[in-house]
């Protein structure tokens, strides 16, 4: 914990042995705490003209409220002067999983209202702080994934769930409850969004000229037939995604497939909190990798024990990645994703369409490799699949502006350099740059470097 960091729940996570896929954890990762101006000249040499990063919550106050670390603030200081200075603009996440464990202990983190206050004076403390220079917000990351993987399947921080699955969550679930938790860390997020933008518009929005929004973790969904049932299944698998963030955002209250299925577990926005959360966003950040069919699989009800239920019973909608015996796109590295450059056109007329033509940035979008230690570095270095990736990604988004109309203004490589991948550790490498973790964590550029720097130069 240099510098004044407090833990955080996935330090807490990722040395509990069995919950990360190669035993590693994130304590050094790839080290851009000391190697940010390195990383910066990288940027230049790409050509990139803005980054997104995150601030750790708890290396601005370690306990997640009370005192203020001053080396915490230093640093994201020096931090954005330097990508600043160099004419790249910051584009700063508040909340990137990563929750202060002292609040996990004090009152169990997301699943108490005690929270909102809380993040609210932190993002109060970074507004406030590097608000003069960073004029675009996001106040959480992928709130649907966290909120189902932390609380649902308890694959990912905190760990709780009730619903024993082995493949995914060992089946070792000490705490948590499966058909409730995650709508209540969705709610306390949503709420806690609402309160950091009020913030920011009541206190900064007037002298910063800044803007504020929320990235989504958002698959598209296609009927696996033309059925009415399973047009109704893509629909409901959207609504229980990004509906299910979007929806009271932009029309007050949850969407009416969340409220029957899952009737009183699903918390209620009181008139004020409804009024504090609607229209609480300027843009709308899109984190897309990959697309898959939707079909309804309300029969799996009926083999189920009584009473067993989670956010993925309640929806009651299967992904297939498969129609028939073809896949819907190539597979990709993990199972999760799989190349479905249409998708992206898809989704981003979905968002116009039922969103009222918001603005939209794509915040994430990319592909990995799985690490192999064992291939020469031409091979590691070789990416030709990623740069096919964004040519078809990129592709379709321009045709989903130029031709349909979409707002779409902004488009965010994950990621600049090979990372430390959450659950799967440092076993797939989503960088342009390969990072040598076994050489003092040196940068290599790999072939899309190249074919990105051409394109920007365009």
């Amino acid at each position: 914990m240099e510098d004044g960091r407090g833990p955080s729940i996935w330090d807490t996570f990722s040395h509990q042995p069995g919950n990360i896929q190669d035993s590693s954890s994130g304590d050094v990762a790839i080290d851009e705490y000391h190697r940010y101006q390195e990383d910066i000249d990288l940027m230049v040499d790409l050509g990139v003209d803005a980054y997104r990063f995150s601030i750790s919550w708890s290396r601005i106050l370690p306990n997640g409220s009370g005192s203020i670390n001053q080396e915490g603030l230093n640093y994201y200081n020096k931090l954005i002067d330097a990508l600043v200075q160099k004419g790249i603009q910051p584009y700063v996440t508040l909340y990137h999983w990563d929750l202060p464990q002292a609040l996990q202990d004090s009152y169990k983190g997301w699943l108490s209202s005690k929270i909102i206050e809380d993040y609210a004076n932190y993002a109060d403390i970074c507004f406030s702080t590097f608000g003069d220079r960073v004029k675009h917000w996001l106040t959480f990351n992928e709130p649907h994934g966290f909120s189902i993987s932390g609380y649902d399947l308890g694959m990912e921080a905190p760990g709780r769930c009730s619903i024993s699955i082995p493949i995914v969550n060992h089946g070792v679930c000490k705490f948590g409850n499966s058909s409730t938790e995650p709508y209540i860390v969705a709610h306390n997020v949503l709420l806690s969004h609402a309160a950091a933008v009020q913030t920011y518009r009541t206190k900064y929005t007037k002298t910063q000229g800044g803007s504020i929004g929320i990235a989504f973790d958002v698959f598209w969904y296609e009927p696996l037939s033309n059925s009415s049932s399973d047009i109704e299944a893509a629909q409901i698998a959207q609504d229980f995604q990004l509906g299910w963030f979007m929806d009271p955002i932009y029309f007050g209250d949850y969407p009416a497939s969340m409220r029957e299925r899952v009737g009183h577990r699903l918390p209620i926005f009181n008139k004020t909190q409804s009024a504090m959360v609607k229209g609480s966003l300027d843009f709308v950040g899109v984190n897309h990798y990959s697309s898959f069919y939707a079909a309804n699989i309300s029969l799996v009800r009926l083999f189920l024990p009584s009473g067993t239920t989670d956010t993925f019973i309640d929806a009651g909608v299967i992904p297939f990645p498969w129609k028939g015996t073809q896949p819907i796109g190539e597979p990709g590295p993990t199972i999760w994703q799989y190349v479905v450059p249409w998708g992206i056109r898809k989704l981003m007329n979905y968002i116009k369409q039922r969103y009222s033509d918001p603005l939209i940035i794509i915040t994430e979008n990319g592909t990995a490799e799985q690490d192999d230690p064992l291939s020469p570095m031409s091979a590691k270095l070789d990416d030709e699949k990623r740069i096919e990736y964004h040519r078809d990604y990129m592709s379709n988004l321009s045709a989903a502006i130029t031709e349909d109309g979409c707002n779409v203004q902004g488009y965010f490589v994950w990621s600049l350099i090979d990372n430390w991948e959450w659950i799967s550790g440092f076993t797939m490498r989503f960088g342009v740059y390969f990072v040598d973790y076994n050489d003092n964590l040196t940068r290599y550029p790999k072939a899309s470097v190249n074919w990105f720097k051409q394109l920007l130069q365009r």
